[in-house]
């Protein structure tokens, strides 16, 4: 009997270890994954290796790989409403960014929409995952408000090291874009007068991310934010990156985009019979230039394709931590830029154009891409930038908002290549979806308006092919730039100076670069989509200009 009394003891045992394995395994199995979110700021289509890119981008090359390319990947004209959008998974007139905050016009001041910042009447995407249970970091630029009851601490982020400003100096001086501009950083939900001598954008935005996972790595899943503020202007990088590029942009703006467009063809992002646009009429030809021009626009391409290697440098150092803390493929990973490149130069900002401001820093050749130089690259890079597309940031055409988007992880097909439309106001419903998180109807008490996005998760698994039927409507708005779209036809309003100011339709299929418009052989489509975005704008509350 005794013998018997210790065999069952010792069954039991054994039964109670295999049950906790077995319970260890399935808690394994079903935890919910990671994600992290890598956004780019005024990048152009064609700037990456994957899009037809000269510049070294092995990361972003290798998430190619590893996870779907997107080629019809559709966002705002320019910074803070793409955000809006990302993190709302709603059209930024309802966020609160029906314009860029600091471009508000008197009539659109205080109105519903416009307030300037992220409003209460969507949820943030780190506060419905917070809700849900994952840990929430972020490192970049926010850009969706200043007040304290806007900056990312408030809107749901544990962890942060944000720029809340449109952009700045990559270094530590914190110089603005203007001269009456006032740079604002946070740390951890509070402001901060100064920031470390040794910071540099991308990789401080990196080390605190990485920093705020190790130091906090539990049972919980995380999202973390990436938002570098590069390659957007100031052109600043560090060697080795800053000389790497010298004498490859030496001939000059149509030869890039020339290049970049066969590349594009090769790869088979448009098809090798797409008509291309011809390059902005605002732009100069690289031929009139002088021989000293050229040389200071070709240092401007230089260092900018430096800031954008070292984006994908860091992004390959966030990428070999995760699997170094084995998270890696229990991650979702995108990759995404906010908008199209952009053609200011430094001159255009508001305020710049007497070179007051610019004369306090040194901008001569040899100096550019150093911390007290203050440089962007303008028009003729960033039509470049665009590649097969017409236009660039701040213009809804093709260029200012079909951007590059990659995703890769669990549940996410390898190596393929999805051709169809896709929303930046979708991310946020996939995301929720492939967590297996629900989107609440309200927050704290407070009635929330839904997202207007819809998920694509059964198209990253490839158990579908298009996330919008050819008879639905999808349209957009800011600064007086209109465009909407069904199905492969697009009607779009771009305004002067770099437009015709008047509606043309184009059909996207056969005409990427929106050169042959169909106004004339189609006048009903075109009449039934200027009616289609009356109702959008009307839907949404938008305020013209």
């Amino acid at each position: 009997m005794k013998n018997t009394g210790f065999f069952l003891t010792l069954i039991l045992l054994l039964a109670s270890c295999v049950q906790d394995k077995n319970s260890s395994q399935t808690e394994k199995e079903i935890k919910k994954p990671n994600i992290l979110l890598v956004m780019v700021d005024d990048m152009g289509f064609t700037d990456t290796s994957p899009y037809g890119g000269e510049i070294n981008t092995p990361t972003i090359e290798k998430l190619a790989k590893n996870g779907m390319m997107f080629t019809d990947f559709h966002t705002s004209v320019s910074c803070s409403p793409t955000r809006s959008m990302l993190l709302s998974g709603t059209d930024n007139h309802l966020a609160g960014l029906g314009n860029m905050g600091e471009l508000l016009t008197p009539n659109q001041v205080g109105k519903p929409g416009y307030e300037g910042h992220l409003n209460n009447n969507v949820l943030s995407m780190a506060e419905v995952l917070k809700e849900a249970g994952y840990h929430t970091y972020m490192g970049g630029k926010w850009h969706l408000g200043h007040d304290m009851n806007s900056i990312p601490g408030a809107r749901g982020f544990e962890k942060t090291l944000s720029l809340l400003n449109g952009g700045a100096s990559h270094y530590d001086d914190m110089a603005g874009l203007t001269a009456d501009e006032h740079i604002e950083y946070t740390l951890n939900g509070e402001k901060i007068d100064k920031l470390p001598e040794d910071f540099y954008s991308s990789r401080s935005f990196t080390d605190f991310l990485m920093k705020s996972i190790r130091e906090q790595k539990d049972d919980k899943p995380f999202l973390a934010y990436l938002a570098f503020s590069a390659p957007h202007d100031p052109l600043h990088v560090p060697e080795p990156w800053m000389s790497k590029y010298q004498g490859v942009y030496d001939e000059g703006f149509e030869k890039l985009r020339e290049d970049r467009i066969k590349k594009a063809k090769d790869l088979g992002l448009v098809s090798n019979d797409a008509k291309i646009p011809a390059m902005n009429h605002t732009a100069k030809a690289w031929n009139s230039l002088s021989k000293e021009e050229k040389e200071v626009e070709s240092r401007y391409m230089e260092v900018y394709a430096g800031m954008v290697e070292n984006v994908d440098y860091h992004m390959g150092r966030m990428m070999d931590f995760l699997s170094d803390i084995d998270e890696l493929d229990n991650t979702i990973i995108l990759f995404l830029s906010d908008n199209g490149s952009n053609p200011w130069d430094n001159s255009m900002y508001p305020g710049n154009g007497d070179g007051v401001y610019l004369s306090q820093f040194d901008n001569r050749l040899d100096n550019i891409g150093n911390p007290t130089s203050h440089t962007a690259y303008g028009i003729g890079w960033a039509s470049a930038g665009s590649g097969p597309f017409d236009y660039f940031k701040m213009t809804a055409g093709e260029g200012g908002i079909r951007t590059p988007l990659i995703i890769s992880g669990p549940n996410v097909s390898k190596g393929e290549v999805h051709r169809n439309f896709v929303y930046v106001t979708d991310i946020m419903p996939t995301l929720l979806e492939m967590a297996g998180v629900e989107h609440p109807d309200t927050y704290k008490g407070n009635k929330v308006l839904d997202m207007r996005g819809k998920s694509f998760s059964k198209i990253l698994s490839g158990e579908e092919k298009t996330l919008y039927t050819k008879s639905e409507y999808i349209a957009g708005e800011m600064q007086n730039g209109k465009w909407i779209r069904q199905g492969n036809f697009k009607a779009v309003f771009i305004p002067k100076p770099y437009g015709p100011q008047e509606w043309k339709l184009y059909d996207l299929s056969v005409d990427p670069g929106e050169t042959t418009d169909l106004s004339e052989q189609e006048p009903d489509l075109l009449k039934e989509l200027i009616v289609e975005w009356e109702k959008y704008a009307d839907e949404v509350g938008v305020v013209a200009m």
